[in-house]
């Protein structure tokens, strides 16, 4: 791995490199930190992405602190401050940096960030709470199993378990957390869905992702996807092998994400070579399959096979609506709706698909909303990240509020319980936040 600039001029469309984890440089100490001052010395002299995310503010305070504001005199170790202010919600590579490859400056600040968490993981030096919010299938079973117990112990206003959370498990005693729910996703999808034999799109099959947060915590949203699809056509099957490895990437365990990668492939390409379609319910665990796997496994046939067949929900949807033709029976919502643009949509270089399914609901009105929510995963519930991740996402928040349409829906589930977290703090009237899909099953009056 080489940390100088290999690129050529700037003459073509932007690309990410593969990431070179299995590279003895990847994490050498010294090797990272001459890329970290490299490439923080040009953010330091460019600053286009001052309004996104929190690292880049700590930036350039570290910079302009010392004597000559120049990188030389920031001391190394005050560098892990940038890091962690990091979501890795991929908005500085995709909308800002104009300095991607394959300009010269080769940057992908993202995946130095990851490059330096994959250091620290390597180094023992992710603590066991950070190690324990990744165990997203684990803890989903044993929240299911007790299911009344855990959403009483997770509720925000328990006063008796919250602060305990926080003390021991970091977890702000404020943020909203996920619900469990005692059957799963695809324990309810074993009941058979009826499909309109008489919808344009007939005749065609989708295997879903379930993927961890809507099998555990939000069978909801996979049950309005399946009664959508159900509406127009489509016969569905439900897999959950494994969680798609994102929380465990946040965290920089960067090798279970790659043994996650080949159990899943293998089991939704069997059903793609069944001719089903392979479609993510969830933005980022669509954007793992599509691009994060390749990025680690560029020499993969299989990887990169199922990342070119594989299909985000909303941008599904709006393929059968374009190549079949959309199922009758859309009724308008009233009150429109306020749409924010979840990040790892956005990451997918996709086009706004949200957008354009809702589009599809006739004489209701769509007010995108598109910018970071501030969540970014498990980092925003985080004791020293919550008010930094509602600050992050206030404008998204203010936005939705002055939008005042009946619903607040997002791709990201986190993301609109956060965003409706932030619009109770500006006093708005609280109210339920929804996926796109739920609003298009309610449309059809499905829900």
């Amino acid at each position: 791995m080489s940390d100088t600039n290999t690129g050529h001029a700037n003459t073509g469309a932007p690309f990410r490199r593969p990431l070179a984890w299995q590279d003895p440089a990847f994490d050498d100490p010294e090797k990272l930190d001459a890329e970290l001052r490299r490439v923080f010395d040009i953010c330091h002299g460019c600053r286009r992405c001052f309004n996104l995310c929190d690292s880049f503010p700590r930036l350039f305070d570290l910079i302009d602190a010392t004597p000559s504001e120049v990188i030389e005199e920031v001391a190394s170790s005050d560098f892990k401050s940038v890091v962690d202010a990091c979501t890795l919600c991929d908005m500085c590579f995709m909308t800002k940096c104009p300095y991607v490859p394959p300009h010269p400056f080769d940057l992908d600040f993202p995946h130095l960030m990851l490059r330096y968490r994959a250091m620290e993981f390597r180094a023992g030096k992710t603590g066991f709470a950070d190690r324990a919010l990744t165990e997203t299938d684990r803890n989903g079973r044993l929240g299911g199993a007790v299911a009344p117990l855990a959403n009483w112990a997770t509720a925000t206003g328990n006063r008796l378990s919250r602060p305990v959370m926080e003390k021991v498990a970091d977890i702000h005693r404020d943020a909203a957390l996920p619900k469990f729910h005692g059957k799963t996703f695809v324990a309810r999808a074993r009941e058979p869905a009826t499909v309109n034999a008489k919808a344009p799109g007939f005749g065609r099959k989708a295997v879903l992702y379930a993927t961890c947060f809507v099998n555990y915590h939000n069978p909801g949203i996979g049950e309005a996807a399946r009664k959508v699809l159900a509406h127009n056509g489509v016969e569905t099957e439900v897999v959950h092998p494994v969680c798609c490895g994102m929380p465990k990437l946040e965290q920089g365990d960067i090798q279970t994400v790659v043994e996650r990668a080949r159990k899943i492939s293998a089991e939704l390409l069997g059903w793609r070579d069944k001719g089903y379609d392979v479609v993510a319910l969830i933005p980022s665990c669509a954007l793992m399959i599509k691009s994060e796997w390749p990025l680690m496994l560029p020499d993969d046939a299989e990887i990169k096979r199922l990342a070119e067949c594989t299909f985000d929900l909303s941008q599904y949807v709006v393929d059968i609506a374009k190549k079949n033709g959309i199922a009758d029976g859309l009724s308008p919502l009233q009150g429109g709706v306020s749409a924010h643009l979840a990040c790892h949509a956005r990451a997918q270089n996709m086009g706004p698909k949200a957008i354009e399914m809702l589009k599809l609901i006739p004489k209701t009105e769509i007010a995108t909303i598109e910018r970071c929510s501030g969540h970014g995963g498990s980092w925003g519930v985080k004791t020293e990240n919550f008010d930094l991740a509602l600050k992050v996402g206030k404008p998204v928040a203010r936005q939705a509020v002055k939008n005042a349409k009946a619903y607040l829906a997002s791709e990201c589930p986190l993301a609109a319980e956060h965003i409706r977290q932030g619009t109770e703090r500006l006093d708005a009237p609280a109210a339920r936040s929804w996926h796109p899909i739920e609003l298009l099953a309610k449309a059809y009056g499905l829900i």
